[in-house]
């Protein structure tokens, strides 16, 4: 497995997108949140979606440089219409003007529709909590192409419908609480398929409903369960709930596009915390919470107890140092995208 800097996948990736017709910051704000990922250990949404997003821009699907058009916009709430732009780009700037709303009027929100894949939720809902507020963003599929069965069926008639929540902790950090309300994010099955491994008992089923550990099962017909296992009603009603948020209320609606274009729903909302408590009383309460939780007994096979969004820091903080591994198909895939791109441009 080649390990690269986090500059020189960055730049990579820049360059990839740039060739494709993305304007330069564009590029730049697609990279950073790609690479990003790699840096703290969420591969699936990293480099390795590159070529695909790159074929969605073949196919009109993803419009670099895509007009950010407000339909509505009031003290406290904003309807976006990304018009097929970048995800990254169009939600980034929604949290930004959603967290500027909050410091003026205490608390705001903000719903998108049509855009690409918007991937890690919690490097948007970070961008509040380091800016001492608390925020909260959920995404569906939209038209998309679905993954997720609902509990006691056999069928994808939802996406993972991820939810996020971020507040600041003082020294600690940004808590972080980023999950899919699947059991398991889309593109953790397609990593394990680029390594050649099995995946855990419980995260899918094939064509004809029976559990299943290969991942290629999920792309001959398979669907993803609920998050929850037998009590993956909870899981689905999580995702009902993300669905009404992300896909009625924005106006996106539910099922599938015949196009199949791949358009996420967003819902998210910021919370000053200085409207309800001083904020240096509240941080310092979030690190005593976090060193009373740690300080529980442990159980059989555990060193200790993490807070939410602990693990990504560290390892974020580890590959900057070490660099970014990537798989052999990944960066075999880069590189030859890479000279496809330039040499096409």
């Amino acid at each position: 497995m080649p390990t690269v800097s986090e500059s020189t996948l960055r730049d990579m990736l820049v360059k990839i997108y740039t060739a494709k017709g993305a304007p330069l910051e564009e590029a730049q704000i697609v990279a950073k949140h790609q690479v990003e990922a790699n840096l703290v250990g969420h591969e699936s949404h990293g480099a390795i979606r590159t070529r695909k997003y790159v074929e969605l821009i073949d196919k009109g699907h993803i419009v670099p440089g895509a007009p950010y058009e407000v339909e509505k916009s009031g003290p406290t709430s904003t309807v976006v219409n990304g018009n097929w732009g970048f995800g990254f780009v169009v939600t980034e700037r929604a949290m930004t003007e959603t967290i500027a709303k909050a410091k003026d009027a205490g608390v705001a929100m903000a719903a998108v529709r049509h855009q690409g894949h918007v991937g890690r939720l919690g490097a948007y809902a970070a961008m509040a909590a380091e800016q001492g507020m608390i925020a909260m963003i959920m995404a569906d599929s939209g038209l998309g192409p679905k993954f997720v069965t609902p509990f006691g069926g056999r069928e994808s008639r939802l996406g993972t419908n991820p939810i996020c929540f971020a507040a600041p902790a003082g020294d600690q950090g940004p808590v972080v609480l980023d999950m899919a309300t699947s059991a398991v994010a889309a593109g953790k099955i397609h990593v394990a398929r680029d390594r050649g491994l099995d995946i855990p008992e419980g995260w899918i089923l094939d064509k004809e409903g029976k559990p299943t550990t290969n991942p290629l099962d999920y792309y001959d017909g398979g669907t993803i369960l609920p998050v929850g296992g037998d009590q993956g009603h909870k899981g689905y009603g999580l995702s009902f709930i993300v669905e009404m948020f992300c896909g009625l209320l924005t106006g996106l609606g539910f099922g599938i596009d015949p196009l199949g274009r791949h358009n996420d729903g967003i819902f998210l909302s910021v919370f000053d915390i200085e409207r309800l408590q001083d904020r240096g009383r509240f941080e310092g309460m979030m690190g005593e919470f976090i060193a009373y939780l740690k300080d529980t007994p442990l159980a059989e096979g555990f060193d200790e107890i993490l807070f939410p969004g602990e693990i990504e820091q560290r390892l974020g903080a580890q590959r900057r140092e070490s660099g970014i591994s990537l798989s052999d198909n990944t960066w075999a895939d880069l590189v030859a995208l890479s000279e496809e791109v330039v040499a096409a441009k």
